[in-house]
């Protein structure tokens, strides 16, 4: 009986062994803003058992108006953050030193919306006008076309003036700005459902007016890369979240509705998110999330064209890295 005891009890302990050894590695990723489409990838990695397969426990942090994902992982809040790469490298060169593992979104989706009686035709029109534009780091791509084109943004007769814009579309469904600022997936969408057409509205879309700047990257601490171990927890991560992107490519619906599911407020509807889901897929087509370079200095020769005010004042130094799309891919 004592043998047997004894050996149950050795079997027990290889048991609890085992399963420690196999324990996943726990990982928190902090969202640029709420549960919605635009982050469905991270979702269904989740919930289609890729993080999982990947021997990760991911908890995925929704953010919102008063969350900066800069602050976040500075703070110790986060092991990876979503950011657009303007407040990146913004945050970078005042000291959090942030780099770019994975960029999932090849495109971007920001774009000025405008009421087309205001007489808005083209960009040369906007001098006179009130634009609303969204701050917290989302201002530097503007700020940086305006100083391209040459219009001031003092508020001046031959400048615009500036809308600090909440996270809605009211200021041009009131008439309080000819524009405000949108992106494809979702507020171009409100300001439709709110009732204007689209024949009603001007669109310029920061792609084509050649002042894009990568959106939706995936950042990390720097010195945490120095780390083998968090190295490698990085490559499962981003392996997972691809796979989870390129499912919620080819199943837009299903991707949405999962979406929905993890949306604890139960503010989103699946109208929105299934339209969502449809255009964020055009701005992941394409990306298997290694970063392009060209994509890079597009954005940094962007941002350093702020004129006497730019975003940044020089070309970063270590802000990405292909160390962990190389082996995750």
């Amino acid at each position: 009986m004592k043998k047997t005891l004894t050996t149950l009890l050795a079997l027990a302990a290889t048991v609890a062994m085992g399963t420690a050894a196999s324990a996943a590695d726990k990982l928190t990723l902090q969202l640029k803003w709420v549960t919605q489409a635009q982050f469905a990838g991270y979702f269904v990695a989740a919930d289609q058992g890729f993080y999982a397969e990947e021997n990760l426990d991911v908890t995925i942090k929704p953010g919102g108006p008063d969350v900066s994902p800069v602050q976040v992982i500075a703070g110790g809040g986060a092991d990876v953050v979503i950011d657009w790469m303007p407040s990146a490298l913004a945050s970078r060169e005042k000291g959090v030193n942030l780099v770019n593992i994975a960029q999932p979104f090849k495109s971007s989706g920001m774009m000025l919306t405008c009421r087309k009686d205001s007489g808005i035709k083209s960009p040369a029109d906007f001098r006179g006008k009130t634009l609303g534009v969204w701050f917290y780091g989302n201002e530097y791509p503007f700020l940086s076309w305006m100083s391209q084109l040459g219009i001031p943004t003092d508020g001046s007769s031959s400048g615009v003036n500036v809308l600090k814009q909440g996270f809605n579309v009211d200021p041009i469904l009131q008439k309080q700005a000819e524009c405000v600022s949108t992106m494809t997936y979702n507020e171009y969408w409100q300001v439709i459902d709110a009732g204007l057409t689209a024949d009603e509205l001007v669109v310029f879309k920061y792609q084509d007016q050649g002042v894009a700047t990568l959106e939706d990257g995936l950042y990390v601490l720097e010195d945490r890369l120095k780390d083998a171990a968090f190295q490698d927890q990085m490559v499962r991560f981003v392996r997972a979240s691809m796979k989870g992107w390129k499912w919620a490519e080819e199943n837009p619906d299903a991707a949405a509705d999962i979406v929905l599911e993890n949306d604890a407020t139960g503010a989103q509807t699946e109208k929105h998110q299934r339209r969502m889901m449809g255009e964020i897929a055009k701005l992941t087509a394409g990306s298997d999330g290694t970063l392009d370079p060209a994509d890079y200095e597009r954005t940094v020769a962007t941002l350093m064209k702020g004129g006497s005010d730019p975003v940044i004042t020089k070309k970063p130094q270590g802000a990405w890295t292909h160390m962990i799309t190389d082996k995750a891919l």
